[in-house]
């Protein structure tokens, strides 16, 4: 098995394979940023443990822009994200801890985190693929969650970092991990561009037919990773219907309009604007938590934009996926405390991941999330950044 596997993976991943997570001279410096009135000190000692055998480390990446990133390979998480303002001032727009054991103590296990097997819900943690059921562990009520007990985000991935723009990792999740088939070799590239993008590459290949949806669960707050609420952040989707939910957050397999509802953001508005409104959508989400079905596009066309109200950062996304996961914050509960002292409360960040659809391998009229071996998997998120005119 061992042997077909790597016959399959080499050709992708030549060059790849063997990866130092040995940190350079980039990793070990501290780095301080400025969150309006507040001083955030994240240094690569805070993030240096052994976790299952293998090395944790802080990888620092920076175009020439001003654009900077901070990943771990724990979990492949988005660890800081700085961005320029209106007034040239570096801001930290994602929500995260400042040392590698708040990521693991952490009651909201997901904070930056790269998202598998299968992102998003699969009903009553149940799937069929050639005949076959397969039992997932049911993490989020009746529901499978991000890939089970154990997903991506829990996981040491292998990382190499190729230049000061570029992060490359890359996992072995064996056949059987979390209830799903297939050895599922995985390589996911973070990079920075000179047009201030976070570009979030995906390859995956397998030995068995298996299902597989990557993503990534970055919690954005475009004011500030410190700055409260993010309501009177500007969203404009470009998804003239969506996929409507039972009580437990699956989809009912239905595609519904937006228009005339709370979920049109085809024109943009604030994220408060009607997030109170009596809607048994918004009531089953605790606000927005659904997937909006993109319209045709393709990767060089945003599918979002969000602009900070305060900032004037505005963040544009990208991908080559058909769905996209709109997430307000409705489950934070101020239980953790963040990079700064500051608490998670409610609806201080929000999520914007691309997907393909929640539950896909249980409804047959959704896309499709099958990789068979001799297919590559692949997909690409893309956040933006600029100042809003």
């Amino acid at each position: 098995m061992e042997g077909h596997l790597k016959k399959i993976i080499t050709p992708l991943f030549t060059g790849s394979l063997l990866l130092a997570a040995s940190c350079n001279s980039t990793t070990q410096k501290e780095v301080k940023v400025q969150v309006h009135a507040d001083t955030v000190s994240i240094s690569a000692k805070a993030f240096e443990k052994n976790i299952a055998g293998k090395a944790v480390h802080l990888f620092t990446l920076k175009n020439s822009s001003g654009l900077k990133a901070m990943i771990t390979n724990f979990g492949g998480r988005l660890v800081g994200l700085f961005v320029p303002d209106k007034a040239g001032n570096p801001v930290d727009v994602v929500a995260g801890f400042a040392a590698i054991e708040g990521y693991q103590k952490s009651t909201e296990p997901y904070f930056g985190a790269t998202i598998g097997r299968y992102g998003n819900r699969i009903a009553k943690g149940l799937f069929h693929l050639d005949g076959k059921s397969y039992a997932l562990f049911t993490n989020n009520g009746p529901n499978t969650l991000h890939g089970g007990k154990k997903g991506y985000q829990d996981v040491v991935w292998d990382a190499k970092q190729t230049d000061g723009q570029t992060l490359e990792l890359t996992y072995l999740s064996k056949d059987m991990e979390e209830g799903f088939p297939g050895n599922l070799q995985v390589k996911v590239t973070y990079a920075l561009t000179n047009e201030n993008a976070l570009k979030i590459s995906y390859e995956a290949v397998t030995d068995k037919n298996t299902v597989v949806n990557l993503t990534n669960h970055a919690f954005f707050n475009l004011n500030g990773a410190q700055s409260g609420s993010i309501l009177n952040h500007l969203v404009k989707i470009d998804a003239d219907q969506y996929t409507p939910v039972d009580s437990t957050l699956i989809p009912t397999g239905k595609i519904e309009e937006v228009k005339g509802t709370p979920f049109d953001f085809t024109q943009a508005k604030t994220i408060g604007k009607a997030i109170n409104t009596a809607n048994v959508q918004l009531k089953y989400g605790k606000g927005y938590d659904h997937n909006f079905v993109l319209n045709p596009h393709k990767t060089d066309q945003a599918v979002a934009v969000v602009t900070g109200d305060q900032t004037g950062i505005e963040m544009h996304v990208y991908t080559d996926q058909p769905g996209l996961q709109f997430y307000s914050g409705n489950f934070m509960q101020g239980k953790n405390r963040m990079k700064g002292q500051h608490q998670d409360d409610f609806r201080t960040a929000f999520a914007l991941e691309t997907q393909h659809f929640p539950d896909s391998p249980n409804q047959p009229s959704f896309p499709t999330t099958i990789l068979k071996p001799g297919a590559v998997y692949r997909s690409v998120s893309i956040y933006k950044f600029s100042v809003a005119k």
